[in-house]
């Protein structure tokens, strides 16, 4: 099955001071753009979830959608939105603060789901998940909105309700770094 690949983009950068954390430079470009390269092989289709600085986005030639639900309501607005505009069956997300992604993040959430015959394959780090790095059958749409309509916010509670698998990535801890403050910011450089 093939895959639409969604960055999500779309959050406010409150722990950035609120600028847009994936066009914060990062190793003399924007960080989404270390995340564009490491993602967009992995998948047939990419898009990019963003609530600003959409015009910023479109410059790196991908379609850039604004969640559908408004009022930045996190990550499973952007999953939502993806979910809405694939012309894939399988949809995968990765944030914009994550240029360390694995290069081989598709194909092994790919791998997990299909044996499993899950709903939604999420990676997991040290016993930890690592929800918004996750690979879903976009047949879960009208589900996630009924979670969203309903006020449900946390990727945990939605996850929570579907047949999961999750995917062991202990072997590439470092790659799920997430670079949400100006300190994180600086270590990561």
């Amino acid at each position: 099955m093939k895959v639409t690949g969604m960055i999500l983009a779309g959050g406010l950068g409150r722990r950035m001071g609120g600028v847009d954390k994936g066009l914060v430079e990062f190793q003399g470009r924007p960080m989404v753009a270390a995340v564009i390269e490491r993602f967009r092989h992995q998948v047939d289709e990419l898009l990019i979830n963003a609530n600003r600085n959409a015009e910023a986005y479109a410059e790196f030639g991908y379609h850039v959608i604004p969640d559908a639900m408004t009022g930045f309501a996190g990550p499973l607005a952007g999953l939502q939105t993806g979910l809405m505009a694939a012309t894939n069956e399988l949809v995968a997300t990765v944030p914009c603060d994550s240029p360390f992604l694995p290069e081989d993040l598709i194909a092994r959430l790919k791998t997990a789901l299909e044996a499993s015959e899950a709903q939604l394959a999420v990676a997991v780090t040290l016993g930890q998940a690592q929800p918004v790095f996750c690979l879903c059958r976009r047949d879960v749409l009208p589900h996630l909105t009924g979670f969203l309509q309903q006020g449900g916010r946390k990727i945990d509670a939605w996850y929570g309700t579907l047949k999961v698998v999750e995917v062991d990535f202990d072997d590439e801890v470092r790659a799920f770094a997430n670079i949400n403050t100006p300190q994180e910011l600086d270590a990561a450089k």
